[in-house]
């Protein structure tokens, strides 16, 4: 009886060292006495215990945080630039053998290359071209890290933390852009008001009761609202025909008397 418990116990630690079993996302690199026979899975795997050795290797994409960088950029400002980078394994073989850890050599070779393309580029470039910039160091980092068996898809880069007095220059500077346009806007306005001013005069002079009709919509303009008291100008060229007439009487006035300003006697 004790042979037998014997004979299934050691059944029972072979099979569990001889099986593995591999998820759909993961790759098993299996070494033979220290040889690198390949890698396997997913599904059921069968070794040879104690002559066979299994490596899981996840397949599935990698997020990983870039710490925040110290960098001097090209027109001399210091900045803290972080990111973020998108790889994934696809060669396991490579990602195994090639480097000790490919997670931490990976990570190191980002803060490198972020810090690198950074103080390659001008301050003005890292704020307006991020998708230019994000190419770049995508580009350096997915051909280093290519002999390693491992893809980088993107890199972002997430925040750039400026000192307290660029964030008052900036500020400075935009607030002086606006107001810059801002005089643009209100010049050109009153360019074109005074031009559409110079086609209504050209206009009005050349049909003179145009400007009795718009008079007349001046006053109809004013009326229409709730005042106690309306004030409006009178042409002076209503008012010529009484100021001749008044003008025809004191002449004839001054006739009749002999001397002018002088009433007649009584």
């Amino acid at each position: 009886m004790f042979l037998y418990v014997a004979l299934l116990v050691i059944v029972v630690l072979f099979l569990s060292s001889a099986i593995r079993i591999l998820n759909e996302y993961e790759r098993g690199v299996v070494f033979r006495l220290g040889r690198l026979i390949g890698a396997k899975g997913p599904g059921l795997i069968l070794l040879i215990p104690v002559i066979d050795k299994l490596v899981k290797v996840d397949l599935r994409v990698v997020a990983m945080d870039v710490p925040p960088q110290d960098v001097i950029t090209r027109d001399n400002v210091s900045i803290k630039v972080s990111a973020v980078l998108y790889f994934r394994v696809i060669d396991p073989n490579q990602a195994i053998v090639s480097v000790e850890n490919f997670l931490y050599a990976t990570s190191q070779l980002s803060q490198t290359t972020l810090r690198s393309v950074g103080g390659q580029a001008e301050l003005d470039d890292l704020l307006s071209e991020r998708e230019k910039i994000n190419a770049h160091i995508q580009e350096i980092l997915d051909k280093d890290a290519e002999p390693w068996g491992i893809k980088v898809a993107k890199v972002e880069i997430k925040h750039i933390d400026l000192p307290q007095e660029m964030q008052r220059a900036m500020a400075k500077q935009a607030e002086a852009e606006r107001e810059r346009r801002a005089k643009i806007i209100g010049s050109e306005g009153e360019y074109q008001a005074a031009q559409k001013l110079s086609d209504a005069a050209r206009i009005i002079g050349e049909n003179p009761i145009a400007l009795q009709l718009r008079y007349l919509q001046t006053l109809r303009e004013v009326a229409s609202e709730n005042n106690s008291t309306t004030i409006f100008p009178v042409p002076i060229d209503l008012l010529t025909p009484f100021m001749q007439m008044a003008k025809g009487i004191h002449s004839a006035g001054a006739k009749g008397t002999g001397e002018p300003g002088t009433p007649p006697a009584g």
